[in-house]
């Protein structure tokens, strides 16, 4: 039997090396080796590439158990559960005086993305820093607008489930007297507060509604005070901006909507619902944008609204088989229209007037 040549084979590259090889001896054997070990060496260092972990750090003005840094925590630690190979690390109650420090310090130890509240305080220092730092992606939650190339802001733009819950209270409430306690009138609270009034009118253009600044972001005895002061005055109703309104509304008899997050846990037979902000889309648009090497400075504010999915109503919980069944539907009619962007949420950052 006589073998046939195959010319595809025999005209592969491979085996032209190797026969070239056979014909220039050691030679030609030392360069095909040599071309091996480079290969080798760059397929290593890009696998040693991708492997390496995406750093995270966020620093928070309070501790995490309030509910605004608290969501930017809950997030990142989603971010690291999910989108895998991803450190986090953080730092709360940080005090005004230590705010440049702390975040200087994330800085020198190369975190590809840093995040955080700079209201008030930390809005001057936050920008230093990433001014210093070109190399790094910021992202924090800010009063006023980014700064170029690598500062981004945030807020948590919750006005239109806030919306939702006050046209909630103006069908539900009996002495048509509702109350609010929030934090300091700056326009980020400011537009939550003035929304949920909107709602309240919108279902009952009857309904009062009293507003209490307890000036700080997390005094639960204040808010408290301010709660029940509010009860005492008519309200049977009340948005709960800040921690402690619900020891309120439970010790009175009254019911209650929280804010940021899913607060019914904290009171089950008090807190009906409230807006959520989901700051996951956030921070998983801002890991995408690094890892592009697409970053710039940016306003991310999209990204807390409910079309983005960074925000939207609470459940009802056991609510939801005790409210009267038209709210129910109303809500939930303007909830789809506010997603398909058929109906809009005014924005309303002025500081309200309490009745």
């Amino acid at each position: 039997m006589t073998l046939q040549k195959n010319p595809i084979v025999d005209e592969h590259p491979a085996n032209q090396i190797l026969s070239f090889s056979r014909k220039g001896g050691r030679a030609m054997k030392k360069i095909v080796w040599g071309v091996m070990i480079v290969l080798f060496s760059v397929s290593f260092a890009l696998n040693a590439s991708a492997a390496k972990p995406f750093k995270i750090a966020a620093i928070f003005q309070t501790a995490i158990e309030e509910p605004w840094d608290g969501v930017i925590h809950q997030a990142c630690l989603k971010a690291q559960k999910e989108m895998g190979n991803i450190e986090y690390e953080f730092t709360e109650k940080i005090a005004a005086a230590d705010f440049e420090k702390v975040l200087r310090e994330y800085a020198e130890r190369g975190f590809d993305l840093i995040v955080g509240d700079a209201f008030l305080a930390g809005e001057d220092p936050a920008r230093r820093v990433a001014k210093d730092y070109p190399e790094i992606a910021f992202a924090f939650g800010s009063e006023f607008g980014p700064v170029a190339p690598n500062f981004s802001v945030f807020d948590n733009w919750i006005h239109e489930p806030s919306y939702l819950c006050g046209v909630i209270a103006g069908r539900l409430t009996k002495s048509n007297v509702l109350g609010v306690v929030a934090a300091i009138p700056i326009g980020e609270v400011n537009r939550l507060v003035n929304a949920f009034k909107a709602g309240a009118l919108k279902a009952n253009p009857k309904v009062k509604v009293k507003i209490s600044y307890i000036g700080g972001w997390f005094d639960p005895p204040k808010a408290k005070e301010a709660a029940i002061a509010q009860i005492e005055a008519g309200a049977d109703l009340i948005f709960a901006e800040r921690f402690g309104v619900f020891e309120a509304a439970k010790e009175k008899g009254v019911l209650a909507f929280g804010n940021m997050s899913d607060q019914n846990a904290m009171a089950p037979d008090v807190v009906i619902t409230g807006p959520m902000w989901d700051m996951y889309p956030t921070i998983k648009f801002c890991i995408e944008m690094v890892q592009k090497k697409a970053w710039v400075s940016m306003d991310l504010g999209e990204w807390s609204m409910m079309a983005k999915g960074g925000s939207r109503l609470a459940p009802f919980h056991s609510f939801e088989k005790t409210l009267p069944a038209d709210v129910i539907k109303e809500v939930r009619e303007l909830e789809q229209k506010i997603l398909s962007g058929t109906y809009r949420v005014p924005v309303d950052e002025q500081k309200p007037g309490s009745d």
